[in-house]
Order: C-alpha cells, then structure tokens, then sequence
C-alpha cells in the first residue's frame, strides 16, 4: 500500500517523533503529501499554506487548504507574504516562503517544515544546474533531508523524492479529492516550467533515473565532507593566527576547506569564482584576501590572519590600516 510505503519513506528522513510541520500548497503533489501523512504518521502535526499574493486566486486557495484540513481536524494556518515587484519572482518567492515558513515553525515549536518535492521536481533541478556548469554541491540538487534555508535550527524534510508527480496525483484523483493547479507551474517565462516541457518531449530521458543520479551525487558530496571534516582538524592555530598544510589536498576538498576558515575566521560565506581565485592564488604561492581573511601561501603550511580594516582618512576615505 502507498501509505505503507510512505510510511517507510518517513522514517528514513526522520526517525523520531518530533513535532513537525507541512508546506501544502493545494496543488496535487503537497494535497498527496497531506494525504499520505494522515495516513500514515502516528504523531500529529500542524499544517500551513503561504498565501505569495502574486494571483488574485491565492486567497481562495489558501482557504480550501485550511477547509479540507478543518475536515481531517488538522490544525491550518495561513501565512502572507508580499513581495515587491521586481525580476526572479519565482526565487524571491521561494525564499520568502522558506522564511515565513521558518517563522511559523519557530513560533510553534516545530523541529522541521516538510514539503512535497517529487523525483520529478528532482529531475528537473538536476537539468538546471547541470546547465549552469554546477559543481558537486549543486548537482546534489535537493536533499531528502536538509536545514530549512535561512533557519539553521530547523530541518527541512523531502519525504517523496522517490515518488513520481503522476501517482502523487493519482492518489489525489482517488481520494475523491480536487486539487489546485497553479498557472505558473506551466508558464514557458519560468526555467523550471521550460524544463518541464523539454523533460516531458524527451521520452528517453528517465526522471527516476536523474533524480537517482542526483542520490547518488548527495552521497558523493557527503564523503568530501567527511573529508573535509578531517581536513578541518589539522588545523593549527596560534592565537589569531590558524595554519593549514594544503600539500596534496584534492581542490575540491581544499576549497571547502578555505570556506570553513573564512567562516570561522570573519563569519562570512563567500563560494564560487572569488573562493577559485584565492585558492588559485594561495597554490601560487601568493598573499591574498577574501572576504577579511588574509591567506599566506608562500610555505606549503598556508598562514591565515583576520585582514585589519582599512582606517578611514578625515576626507571620507578609505586608506591602508
């Protein structure tokens, strides 16, 4: 039965009772999400809808959501967001929902928000950021479990990345249920909604297979972690000074690696080409900053200080320290 097999898939993604709360939309995946956890869990939880305000529909959609879970005596709330017109409407929403939903969360003692990502959604995110030349960390795409974006002290939970967008609908249809169908989702403007549309015409390209390609990537991405951990504990620090011997380290773990001390050291998170270019420099046998840490990579122990500010001169200025 699908709610046995959720049921297994839940528990893998978190094996405690902790309290817990879902994202649910009212489209046909988040409505199967819903289903199934009422199926399924043994532990309550709560329930809420992010009202985006970016269709005149929303409200009313918001609202079915809360009736159909008055109906199963789960608890609903709406949360409204309103975002100021501008470009990237689609990220800028999403990270303001993952913020309310945070929020929410926090307010209610919740240890993780759930939402209803599909092997599809998986599959699709894969396509985006293998076009966008992604490294190890992107091509992971989305985790089955993560930290909610923004909230470091709450999880973020994919429980049906193994599942198929069509029998999450299917188990809609069966329910006797209606689901909502967002415009947006097939709106050719969005990259997501184009993909979906190439993904579709492209019948030899298995959405089970990219999404268990994307697994298999996480699982990759989590051995350099482990080995950027160990990497980690050989540094040695004097004082405000820390030293790393970097002779022989792979780049990619040596990258990460930079990006742990920046934080610690000035509590920034800079990634990409500027963390490359300070790598590249540093292997050169160079001085460099990034981000208010300078690296000494004249000896094969590369030397890390905080970067003194520069002094302001009375004209406004700003000069050496």
């Amino acid at each position: 039965m699908l709610e046995a097999r959720f049921a297994a898939d839940w528990l893998a993604v978190w094996p405690d009772d902790a309290p817990v709360g879902l994202a649910v939309s009212g489209g046909p995946d988040s409505l199967a999400l819903l289903l199934l956890a009422r199926a399924a869990l043994p532990a309550p939880f709560l329930v809420a809808t992010v009202d985006h305000g970016l269709r005149p529909a929303s409200a009313e959609e918001a609202r079915y959501v809360a009736k159909l879970c008055d109906k199963l005596s789960l608890r609903h709330d709406i949360l409204n967001i309103a975002l100021p017109p501008g470009p990237a409407v689609q990220e800028r929403a999403r990270d303001a929902r993952y913020k309310a939903l945070g929020a929410w969360a926090g307010s209610n003692g919740l240890n993780a928000v759930v939402t209803a990502h599909h092997a599809d959604d998986q599959a699709e995110t894969l396509l985006m950021r293998l076009s966008r030349g992604a490294g190890l960390r992107g091509l992971a795409a989305m985790r089955a479990r993560s930290v909610l974006p923004g909230v470091p002290d709450c999880q973020l939970l994919r429980p049906l990345l193994g599942w198929r967008r069509s029998e999450l609908s299917s188990y809609v249809d069966a329910a006797g249920i209606e689901a909502i169908h967002d415009p947006s989702n097939a709106d050719l403007r969005f990259e997501r909604a184009r993909v979906r549309a190439q993904l579709a015409r492209l019948s030899d390209l298995d959405p089970m297979a990219l999404a268990a390609s994307a697994r298999h990537l996480g699982e990759a991405d989590a051995a350099v972690e482990w080995i950027v951990e160990n990497s980690l504990a050989a540094v040695r620090t004097d004082g405000g000074t820390a030293y790393w011997n970097a002779v022989n380290v792979p780049r990619v773990v040596a990258l990460r690696v930079l990006e742990r001390l920046i934080g610690r050291m000035a509590g920034a998170q800079p990634r990409g080409n500027a963390l490359a270019r300070w790598y590249d420099r540093l292997a050169a046998g160079e001085i460099a900053t990034l981000a208010g840490v300078r690296g000494d990579g004249r000896k094969a122990e590369w030397r890390f200080t905080v970067a003194p500010k520069p002094r302001r001169k009375p004209d406004g200025t700003l000069g050496r320290p």
